[in-house]
């Protein structure tokens, strides 16, 4: 980078953590620190609900997975509006009903002890293993710009976080994903304007997406089905809205966005901001994607863009083949912008394959989607953007592994502590607990992180790792709501098959991950209710 960029990179970095420690001056009390006093406005929570989803893995693998795969991955979100709407309408209400700090707490108040318990584990477990990965994005970046180690980035990053997250709890974690929303969106729209404005001499955008369209990389509805196809119209709005509905109604680093709100109104207008938002954002990043692919068709490409594995191609035969692909493809690609019709189409897409089966071929020892969207940012922008774009990946990357921390900690505290550890003490010494989790939970995303390493696209892995325990906390938030006579045993044990069900499911392969989240709710409401008939049967039959 450029010295503009660093001065820029700084200054927004600064500007961001100063504004959220000063927002969070106040923050003394553990339901300050933990639901900034239920005090929050709605568009504050509504972007940093938003911002805790629109981590750095976002912005880095969603815009390399549009140029490997195309558009598609839209799909996982398709079932997003109706999660927001059944959230607004049943999670959120009985959630600021209680009165609870958690969405497990809830749980005891309707079961029992041991259930609370169970689903508490599964969350710290999940969120534990996802926290690493979302520390890690932003090593992939500067892997990339200036080819530190990963470790010293992830510590680096790490401390950060948990400096003002110690520091200012939840409030200074909304105020801060309030800030780093907005610059997001900037750095992503002028990422995008790049990638149109570099396109040769006479074209433009309208050609750049007849390009991709060719190439299928503008392929946002796929309606063939097929159980094991992770993105279809059909495994979005049915398994997308199964994994959407857990995230926001069960993962509390979301409950606990909802619960700052001011009040209830407050919490359900955040919820269906994002519920209109959410889709047009990430068409947005996928659209900026599928661009800097039509930008690499008359920009050639590096053989990987893993810059740390080109040495090793160099001089090979596989990089003179990439050459030759690279230009047979610009030239299919400038006869099929001069003629317009099907056959020059169908030669472009041909000479495209032929280009991706070196690039598949060159790439299979380290997949490099997470790296594209950086490779062009840091070699294609004009200097002050590059450091705002790496601000960007820096502050979402901040935004959601604070979240994620702050979160961890209060069901550390709150559902494990507080509950079965030391009951009945001081406020203050919840408080010192608290902070005392947010350091521990910052220090484990740090040492986990590694665990990131060669997982391919960063956002299917993030996904894929929420769809093996997602459904079985849906599961036992729907008998909790709507299956009034099922007991806490019931529950318990309904868990433990939903898990065992999905856990089974992944190792069998046949099913994509989105479908994990129905199969293993189903499991769990189904076992909880035949449990809960069994034992009033087997009660009735003991009644004299």
């Amino acid at each position: 980078m450029r010295t503009l960029d660093w001065v820029i990179f700084a200054a927004t970095i600064g500007f961001i953590v100063l504004y959220g420690l000063w927002k969070s001056r106040k923050t003394a009390t553990v339901q300050g620190y933990l639901l900034a006093d239920r005090s929050l406005p709605w568009y504050t929570v509504a972007l940093s609900i938003m911002a805790t989803q629109a981590s750095a893995v976002t912005f880095i693998s969603t815009t390399g997975q549009a140029y490997a795969d195309g558009m598609r991955f839209i799909q996982f979100y398709f079932g997003l509006p109706i999660a927001m709407i059944l959230v607004s309408a049943y999670f959120a209400p009985k959630f600021r009903g209680a009165g609870v700090y958690t969405a497990y707490e809830y749980l005891e108040k309707r079961f029992d002890a041991k259930t609370r318990a169970l689903v508490s584990l599964i969350f710290l477990i999940q969120r534990g293993l996802a926290v690493g990965m979302i520390l890690y994005a932003p090593a992939v970046v500067l892997t990339v710009i200036l080819g530190w180690d990963d470790r010293l980035t992830t510590l680096l990053m790490g401390l950060v976080v948990i400096g003002y997250t110690v520091m200012g709890g939840i409030r200074a974690v909304a105020w801060t994903d309030f800030q780093q929303m907005l610059i997001m969106l900037i750095g992503l729209g002028a990422a995008l304007v790049v990638a149109i404005v570099k396109l040769p001499a006479g074209i433009g955008f309208g050609d750049s997406l007849l390009l991709a369209a060719s190439a299928g990389k503008l392929n946002a509805v796929t309606t063939n089905f097929d159980w094991n196809d992770r993105y279809n119209l059909l495994s979005g709005l049915v398994g997308g809205t199964f994994l959407a509905l857990a995230y926001f109604g069960c993962d509390q680093s979301q409950v606990q966005r909802y619960l700052t709100g001011k009040d209830l109104q407050q919490s359900r207008v955040s919820l269906l901001f994002n519920a209109i938002a959410k889709i047009p954002m990430q068409f947005f990043i996928l659209l900026t994607g599928a661009m800097v692919f039509s930008f690499y068709v008359f920009t050639a490409p590096p053989l990987t863009f893993h810059s740390g594995k080109v040495g090793a191609l160099a001089g090979t035969a596989i990089e003179a083949r990439h050459r030759q692909a690279v230009a047979a493809r610009e030239a299919a690609a400038r006869e099929l912008l001069e003629r317009r019709d099907a056959a020059h189409q169908a030669k472009f897409l041909a000479a495209h394959q032929a280009f991706d089966a070196v690039h598949k071929e060159a790439t299979k020892a380290a997949n490099d989607t997470n790296y594209v969207f950086m490779t062009f940012v840091t070699q294609h922008l004009p200097a002050g953007f590059v450091g705002l774009v790496i601000a960007v990946i820096f502050g979402a990357a901040m935004s959601a592994s604070s979240g994620e921390i702050n979160s961890l900690a209060t069901v550390t505290m709150v559902d494990m502590y507080q509950r079965f550890i030391r009951p009945g003490a001081a406020d203050a010494h919840y408080l010192w607990f608290s902070r005392l989790a947010t350091v521990f939970w910052g220090l484990y995303a740090v040492a986990s992180a590694q665990l990131a390493r060669g997982l391919g696209s960063l956002v299917e892995a993030v996904n894929m790792l929420g769809s093996l325990f997602y459904g079985g906390l849906l599961g036992v938030f729907l008998l909790a709501f709507f299956f009034p006579r099922v007991n806490g045993t019931a529950a318990f044990v309904g868990v433990l098959a939903g898990e065992a069900a999905i856990f089974y499911t992944h190792s069998t392969g046949q099913v994509g991950f989105l479908w994990y989240n129905v199969i293993g709710c189903g499991v769990v409401v189904l076992t909880g209710c035949l449990l809960s008939i069994a034992g009033r049967s087997a009660s009735n039959s003991r009644q004299p």
